[in-house]
């Protein structure tokens, strides 16, 4: 891999208008920020240029620790990526699989004009996408082993957009699972019932929901600029004030606003959030070690050792058990002995 191809890799999320990073959607969100500052926070020019720009947010030990996650990850996301199952593997089973239902006809929906497809497809695969979001996310919050990885992500004191790649890498892997099985589920499905006529969306390359979502201020989520909406639209979009909520160490806010873009899943499932008087919230971990949020190597291996923890308790108490219950019939057994000599 030569410079220009290095330099190409490690800043492809930079110009690509599907990553959250693209560099047209942070400069989008400095311009919402700074509407923001200057027209509903009544900060002045100077004001509102120093709050977005804040050096000791943007340079603290927590942002330099995402800064080097971000350059490592994607090394470790270069050598691992050919290793994962692929989509195609997942939407050639799916597609499979429709052919074995006799119930279900290709093509059945062959005649549907080309924009209503189009229109059914943007919003199934949008829907479907943030919906494993979800799932997954409240998983990692869930489930002590997914916790264990998913606390890199949490222990971020200072947030900004290279937040979002502040993910211990088995937490890529897993997302990067998710995002296949999301994609390997509707596109077959849709290419099954709908025919060939999907095949314009992707001449189109950005879902035009995702660019929406990207280019209204998603980066804000990780930052430090409480942007919040009308109470009404916070039961329906996350807002960037509902997710910081989500990274506040206050008891109140643990366990809400799962959601990445939409908020009815929270809603429908109890773990809504409003970002109205949510006071001042602190990010980070309060059962964290002062310091290591900053650390690369405890950053790595912290969530290894926890992972092995957990592990040899469970396995201790398997242990546990089976002897428990091989003790039992054994006694058990001596009882009968003693009967049937009697």
């Amino acid at each position: 891999m030569d410079d220009i191809n290095l330099i190409d890799f490690f800043l492809s999320d930079f110009i690509n208008p599907k990553k959250r990073v693209f560099s047209g959607y942070l400069i989008l969100s400095i311009v919402l920020a700074a509407l923001w500052l200057l027209f509903i926070k009544q900060q002045s020019f100077r004001g509102a240029f120093k709050k977005i720009f804040d050096k000791k947010i943007l340079w603290s030990g927590s942002a330099k620790a995402d800064y080097k996650l971000f350059l490592v990850n994607r090394i470790f996301t270069f050598f691992i990526s050919p290793l994962l199952i692929s989509q195609v593997a997942i939407s050639t089973a799916i597609y499979l699989f429709l052919h074995s239902v006799d119930i279900f006809n290709q093509n059945l929906f062959a005649n549907t004009p080309t924009s209503v497809i189009i229109t059914l497809f943007t919003i199934t695969l949008f829907v479907v996408d943030d919906f494993t979001k979800y799932i997954v996310h409240r998983w990692m919050h869930k489930i002590p082993l997914l916790w264990a990885i998913h606390k890199v992500h949490h222990s971020a004191k200072t947030m900004t957009p290279i937040t979002v790649y502040r993910v211990h890498p088995l937490e890529g892997v897993l997302f990067s699972l998710r995002s296949v099985f999301a994609q390997g589920l509707v596109i077959p499905s849709f290419l099954f019932f709908f025919g060939n006529a999907v095949d314009l969306y992707t001449i189109v390359g950005v879902n035009i929901l995702v660019f929406f979502f990207h280019a209204t201020g998603s980066n804000l989520r990780h930052s430090h600029i409480d942007i919040a909406y009308w109470k009404w639209l916070e039961h329906i979009l996350i807002s960037p004030s509902q997710h910081q909520v989500h990274h506040s160490i206050a008891e109140a806010h643990y366990d809400k606003n799962f959601g990445a873009a939409l908020a009815i899943w929270d809603w429908v499932f109890g773990s809504l959030h409003l970002s109205e008087n949510k006071g001042d919230v602190v990010f980070g971990l309060d059962t964290y070690e002062s310091g290591k949020e900053g650390k690369i190597k405890d950053l790595y291996l912290e969530p290894i050792y926890e992972i092995a923890r957990i592990i040899k308790i469970f396995a201790v108490r398997i242990v546990s058990r089976a002897l428990n219950r091989l003790l039992l019939i054994k006694d058990l057994f001596l009882v009968q002995i003693k009967k049937n000599r009697s």
